[in-house]
Formats: C-alpha cells, sequence, structure tokens
C-alpha cells in the first residue's frame, strides 16, 4: 500500500511474511498464494506491499539462479504485490516450535550473516517495483547480549563497514539504494534506539541505521518523541520502522493479572519483559520468569515482547502498547517531512496466541492481517497522508 505524503514523497505500508512459516522457495512461492493475495483481496486493493523474509535457504536459491528470482518477481506482480523492504532478522528455522534464543543466531561476528544479508541486498534489488529505487532491510541489533565482547564487537562493526561497501557497489550496479536498519531489541546488545546510536557512529556510513520496532520501544519504555529525535540529533537515519504493539499489564502484583498473564507464556518465542523503577528498567528474558517468584518487582507495570494484534488489544486485565505506536508513528511520518518511507506491520505471534484467540485457519488470519492493514492506514490517513491507488 502506498501513501502520497504532503511533501510529496511516497510512504509504503507493508505486512511482514514472517508470520507465515516457509524455509524454501517453494513456500515463499506458496505464501504468496495461501495468504498473501486473499489479504490484498480482502482490503479492495489492486496492489499490496508485503515485507518479505526469506530464510537462508530461500535466499540463497534466489541469488544463485537469476531464473529463479525472475519467475519471483513475476508471480508477484502477477498476485498483485509488490516489495520494498525485507526482514532480514531470523535467518531459519523461525517456523520451529521453539525459537527462543536461536533467533539471535548467527549474529553480526559470524561471517555468515554478512553473507546472507548481501544475498538479501541482492535480491531484493532484483524484486523493487520499476518505478521504485530505494529499498530497505531490518536485521538482528548485533548480537544477544551474553555472546558480545570486544573482539567480537570489532567484527560486527567490520561485517557492517563491508556490506555498506556492498550496497554502494549494487546501487552503482542497480540503480538500486538499499539500506539496513538494525532493530533494537530487549536483551541484545542494541537493546533501545539510544544503544543505536554509539555502533552506528563508529560505523559511520549513510547505508546503516535503524529499524524501529515499536513493541520494542515501548518494552524497554522508550519515549518515542525523545527516542526520534536523539536519533536525528545524531543523524542516524530510521531505516524502516515496524508496527507492533505489546502485551501491557497496568497492576502485575494482583492474581488476575498474573493468571491473564500465564496465558501469553509460551514455548516458542522469547517474551523480553520489563518494568521500570526509580532506579532503572528491571528485567526477565522471558515472560515466565517474571511470573515465577519475585524475579521482577510488580509495583509499576509490566510489558512483555509479545507482538500482540494492532487491531484487538487483549482482554482486561491486560492491554497492549498501540498508544506508543500512534506515537512514534506521529513522529515518524506526521511531521514536514517523514523519517522513513518504509513502514511495516509486524505481528508474527498470531499462532502464539493463547488458544481462545489464534485463528482458526488461512481466512481468519487473512482476516486479522486485514484488520491490523486497515487500522494503520487509518492512522496514516488521519495524520493527512493520501492513500494512492
Amino acid at each position: 500500500m502506498r501513501f502520497r505524503h504532503p511533501d510529496g514523497s511516497t510512504v509504503h505500508l507493508a505486512y511482514c511474511t514472517n508470520v507465515h512459516p516457509a524455509e524454501t522457495l517453494d513456500g515463499v512461492l506458496a505464501q504468496l498464494r495461501d495468504h498473501c493475495e486473499p489479504v490484498r483481496r480482502r482490503l479492495g486493493r489492486d496492489r499490496l506491499g508485503i515485507g518479505l523474509w526469506l530464510a537462508r535457504d530461500a535466499a540463497h536459491a534466489l541469488v544463485t539462479d537469476p531464473a529463479a528470482l525472475r519467475a519471483l518477481r513475476t508471480e508477484l506482480d502477477r498476485r498483485g504485490l509488490e516489495v520494498v523492504t525485507l526482514n532480514g532478522f531470523p535467518y531459519e528455522g523461525f517456523g520451529a516450535e521453539e525459537v527462543k534464543y536461536r533467533v539471535y543466531t548467527p549474529d553480526w561476528a559470524d561471517p555468515a550473516r554478512l553473507e546472507h544479508t548481501t544475498a538479501l541486498a541482492r535480491v531484493l534489488a532484483g524484486l523493487l517495483p520499476d518505478d521504485v529505487t530505494d529499498g530497505s532491510i531490518s536485521t538482528l541489533p548485533l548480537a544477544w547480549r551474553t555472546a558480545h565482547d570486544a573482539t567480537r564487537a570489532q567484527r560486527a562493526r567490520t561485517a557492517l563497514r563491508t556490506l555498506a561497501e556492498r550496497l554502494d557497489a549494487i546501487e552503482e550496479l542497480t540503480g538500486r539504494s538499499l539500506r539496513i536498519g538494525l532493530e533494537p531489541e530487549p536483551g541484545c546488545v542494541v537493546e533501545t534506539t539510544r544503544d543505536a546510536i554509539a555502533p552506528l557512529t563508529a560505523v559511520g556510513h549513510h547505508r546503516i541505521g535503524v529499524c524501529v520496532d515499536t513493541c520494542h520501544l515501548a518494552t524497554s519504555f522508550e519515549d518515542p518523541h525523545t527516542a526520534l529525535d536523539a536519533l536525528t540529533a545524531a543523524r542516524v537515519p530510521v531505516v524502516k520502522s515496524q508496527l507492533s504493539a505489546a502485551l501491557h499489564a497496568e497492576h502485575p502484583h494482583l492474581p488476575e493479572v498474573r493468571e491473564a498473564l500465564a496465558a501469553f507464556a509460551e514455548p516458542r518465542f522469547l517474551h523480553q519483559t520489563r518494568t521500570a523503577t526509580p532506579a532503572g528498567l528491571r528485567a526477565t528474558d522471558d515472560l515466565d520468569e517474571a511470573l515465577a517468584g519475585h524475579a521482577l518487582p510488580d509495583a509499576a507495570p509490566w510489558r512483555a515482547h509479545f507482538h500482540v494484534p494492532l487491531h484487538a488489544a487483549p482482554a482486561a486485565p491486560l492491554t497492549s502498547t498501540l498508544p506508543v505506536l500512534k506515537a512514534a508513528l506521529a513522529r515518524l511520518v506526521g511531521g514536514p517531512a517523514p523519517l522513513t518511507h518504509h513502514l511495516e506491520v509486524e505481528t508474527y505471534t498470531w499462532q502464539a496466541l493463547p488458544p481462545e484467540l489464534r485463528p482458526k485457519g488461512r481466512a481468519q488470519l487473512a482476516e486479522g492481517i486485514a484488520a491490523e492493514l486497515t487500522l494503520a492506514r487509518d492512522l496514516l490517513t488521519d495524520l493527512g497522508l493520501k492513500e494512492l491507488p
């Protein structure tokens, strides 16, 4: 979905396909048929943006076979779909029964991460619509914190500089300008947008910026205006933003609130949980850890890294951080010029929701994704953007 900003530029809205498990190119093609096109039809649009997630095997198949890449591009066009952004965070196995910490490997100190992201960039250059020159890829924020030391930090910086050089070469060859956004996430080396400034300044290249995930922003209790002002002041580009909402518990000391939270503690994904105290943030790596005994103070609200559907906040006594998303979006695209032109709805946790909230089959999932995109569209038009055909 495309929108015209009052400054005349185009803002792209997509939804991320990491909600649909697929590791191979055949799996990606099936996603387009079984999920993406049905969402487009539900929205009544001739064109729908998707933020493709390409696992290692799928990316390798596309980058080594020009005919396969052309076939994917043809299939996107045929189904009324377009790609301006990729989710390069998960490497493989994102549809596994247990993902947890595995999603952070390989990290940016591992050569496999550089090679995979380079492959994604080459693929994206071939998938961009004919009238679009700028593409974006989100990636993990360097590493999970426990796997990082000074030596690995230096390797990561070197890898990012090498990637920037490769992106320069891709633009020279194809005319397509691609950028990478480190996606701050709780528990990682770059947990907050503030944490991103120093390493990105050290890398010092305009092609390497941040991807602002509004669920992660909220989970870390960052104020959107403060965060985005700091990035702007540091001249760190916002390459893309993922529009997502975290789980919020206003009164975590109450038994009924803990019982409601326990329904969201599940075995597949990591749900980092945070609370703001006078002494600073207190944290656990997962929601079940927070609920066990007194691992986390419960005198103030908790927020958990659980991407809840934008249009359907959890039932009381829980809610979502949709207000943080709205404040961030207003700052991102509500001003005289957009801070980013790439927006992506990223609720990948539909099948990890408590059983009574999970979609029952493809049709309900498509309906839910369409409802999220409708909400995002309405927020954008309320900010003065005009939806394009």
